[in-house]
């Protein structure tokens, strides 16, 4: 059994400031990686060690924490963290007893093994649900690691979920300079006091400053907004709390599951109140779905949304991971999808060192894996909302240092060997991996057609602009066809389910795919000046629009309740949208009546198929209000010319289809991706 540590006091500050406390140095455990394998070894400190505590026997653990098989953690010169929580006193009277290999216990006294383990689970706190919930079976699945963990409240042994901390990112071009900062002595966690606070180094020349909770006066306080919560939710918060984690964590990896269930369990009640009311907002989309919350009416969600939000405001002062994780969740839901969340939460990732690259760290392996998948969840915040609203993305590609993801960086235990994860996270890890690498062909989609620079680019081309549109088409459309053809199976719509009560997320991949290349044909379209553009260049880049339209459209057309009752990406209600935008857009610059009268035959269609998707899931009512939007615009275009004329123009192309050869033209059909891409969706 490893020995606990003692915290040692830091040297006395000069600073005037209340200064946060260091926290305690974890003690050594084979399994556990607290950041020390990446700590810089020249910021050792060099300060002599402060004198040993009240407690002499530091090489073994307390009679408690021996009876509980738990580690020891010491808080005090009193009592260890488990002793302080039982309110019992913290020993060393009894002796080691002769390790027995469990089979040969369970075997030869099978009645002192039960009546061990009843005093074991008297001492033990029981986690506020019911045993046959799903969420009691996730609680007794961290027993082991709870009793093995190197304190209770791992967060606090974090960088940026420190309960009663937090941290800023101390950049380049700071008044305080990172030359200087290293010229400092550190202590053994890599921190040193300054007259501005605590600084800690976490790599080569990234530092922060730590500063306590309490220097931050709020005007409000976190346990009258976790009450208020409580009393909306009432003791319905486990059974939310599990469907949560069913439905929302496999596809939306941005928690930290087994530390956010330890502290539940150890009674721990000083969760971040946003963030635990957009988890209960989330969750209650299943609410009724599950038999037992059915039974019950649903609490005010309106209610339950403005305590997380006005909460986030007062987070937002103490900058923590789980500001930017409440922010994320509550902007999953599309009531709350506003432009200006999301650029604050840019700001506060950024704050937090969101945007670094934080593989070489001093800090957790589990807050290395979570920080990497919570700043692509933030990347991917910045650039559907930038899409989805027509504003400029806040995140520069020049200053993204964040490592692509790997399968490693979504495990969720603490072990530093990862495990294998269930089939339904499986899953949903493939797709939030894909959907990170579709979001940035998309970015490249809106800075590529929808920049300022590209619109003045395009202006000034005249009427070459078609033109210059398909030569840079087709670069990004080559990446997107290539991300199509490589999807592995279990992202296809035609995968098979996992069980017959099992959900597909796959359905907000796909549409997120559509609405990527109808981004790129809207804009071709809107090059087109039907009056003087080439007739064989206008059929080319209708023909491949309309053959888009119609494989979107079909898309929706095949969503089961599978799909529709799964966890859908925040963009989905705008993605959806878009088509209707796209077909309204085609239908509005048809050459001619029987064209676009066949765009307003598949609008009303379309429109058809929102509204009864909408039964099953809400939130696409919003799309369906886009789309009467766009056509009662298009309402007000002038009637068509005739079939007469029509038939005329389709001569024309005829004619221009001889006189021009395919290989010839820089948009023919290959550039296009209309020879049969089709059939692979």
């Amino acid at each position: 059994m490893a020995a606990a540590i003692a915290m040692q006091p830091l040297a006395p500050r000069p600073s005037p400031h209340h200064i946060a406390p260091a926290w305690s140095s974890p003690v050594s455990h084979p399994h556990y990686m607290d950041g020390k394998e990446n700590r810089p070894v020249k910021k050792q400190s060099t300060q002599p060690s402060a004198p040993s505590n009240a407690r002499s026997r530091r090489e073994r653990p307390c009679d408690g924490c021996r009876r509980r098989k738990s580690k020891c953690v010491l808080q005090h010169a009193r009592r260890c963290v488990l002793c302080e929580f039982h309110k019992q006193d913290c020993t060393f009277v009894e002796n080691a007893q002769p390790r027995k290999r469990k089979a040969d216990e369970m075997s030869s006294k099978p009645e002192e093994a039960a009546t061990a383990a009843k005093k074991q689970d008297s001492v033990i706190a029981e986690p506020v649900t019911t045993p046959s919930s799903p969420l009691a079976q996730e609680f007794s699945s961290v027993t082991d690691y709870a009793s093995d963990s190197p304190n209770p409240y791992a967060v606090d042994q974090s960088l940026s979920l420190q309960r009663h901390s937090h941290c800023t990112y101390l950049g380049p071009t700071t008044a305080l300079d990172a030359s200087l900062i290293g010229l400092s002595s550190f202590d053994d966690n890599n921190e040193t006091a300054s007259y501005v606070g605590t600084l800690r180094h976490v790599t080569d020349g990234e530092y922060f400053s730590i500063h306590s909770d309490a220097d931050v006066p709020i005007p409000d306080d976190e346990a009258r907004a976790l009450a208020e919560i409580d009393a909306l939710i009432g003791p319905h918060g486990p059974a939310l709390i599990d469907l949560y984690f069913h439905n929302v964590h496999p596809n939306y990896p941005i928690m930290q599951k087994k530390t956010f269930l330890d502290r539940h369990r150890h009674g721990d009640r000083h969760f971040n109140p946003p963030l635990l009311a957009a988890m209960y907002l989330l969750a209650m989309d299943w609410w009724h779905s599950d038999p037992e919350l059915s039974q019950h009416p649903r609490p005010d969600a309106d209610r339950l949304e403005y305590i997380a939000i006005t909460g986030l405001n007062i987070a937002m002062q103490r900058p923590k991971i789980s500001a930017v994780q409440a922010g994320l969740l509550l902007l999953q839901r599309a009531k709350s999808s506003t432009w200006t969340l999301t650029v604050q939460l840019v700001a506060l990732g950024q704050d937090i060192g969101l945007h670094l690259d934080c593989t070489e760290w001093s800090i957790p392996l589990w807050e290395r894996r979570l920080r990497k998948r919570l700043a692509w969840a933030l990347y991917m915040q910045d650039k559907w909302s930038a899409l989805m609203h027509g504003r400029p993305s806040h995140i520069n590609a020049a200053d993204w240092a964040v490592q692509p993801p790997v399968a490693s960086d979504f495990d969720d235990n603490l072990d530093p060997e990862p495990s294998e994860p269930a089939p339904e996270a499986a899953k949903g890890r493939s797709l939030f991996m894909h959907m990170i690498s579709l979001t940035s062909i998309m970015a490249e989609v809106c800075s590529t057609f929808y920049s300022q620079t590209a619109k003045a680019e395009f202006a000034r081309a005249g009427r070459y602009a078609t033109q210059l549109v398909l030569n840079r088409a087709k670069p990004v459309q080559i990446k997107l066809k290539d991300w199509f053809a490589k999807l592995p199976p279990e992202c296809k719509m035609d995968s098979p389910a996992l069980g017959p009560h099992h959900l597909s997320s796959t359905g907000y991949l796909h549409l997120g795919y559509f609405a990527t290349e109808i981004s790129i044909h809207r804009r071709i379209v809107q090059s087109l000046n039907t009056a003087t553009a080439d007739p064989y260049m206008l059929y080319i880049c209708r023909s491949a629009a309309k053959t888009r339209l119609i494989s979107a459209m079909d898309f929706a057309n095949r969503l089961q309740p599978a799909h529709l009752d799964a966890f859908w990406y925040f963009a989905s209600a705008a993605n959806f949208a878009l088509i209707g935008t796209f077909g309204a857009l085609l239908m509005a610059t048809a050459p001619g009546k029987e064209e676009a009268e066949f765009y307003s035959w598949r609008l009303r269609e379309f429109r058809w198929t929102l509204a009864v998707s909408a039964r099953k899931a809400a939130w696409i009512a919003s799309a369906a209000e886009m789309l009467e939007a766009n056509l009662e615009m298009v309402a007000r275009v002038p009637e068509k010319e005739a079939a007469v004329e029509m038939k005329r123009r389709e001569k024309v192309v005829e004619v221009a289809e001889v006189e021009h050869e395919l290989e010839e033209q820089e948009y023919d059909d290959d550039e296009l991706e209309v020879d049969g891409w089709d059939e692979q969706v």
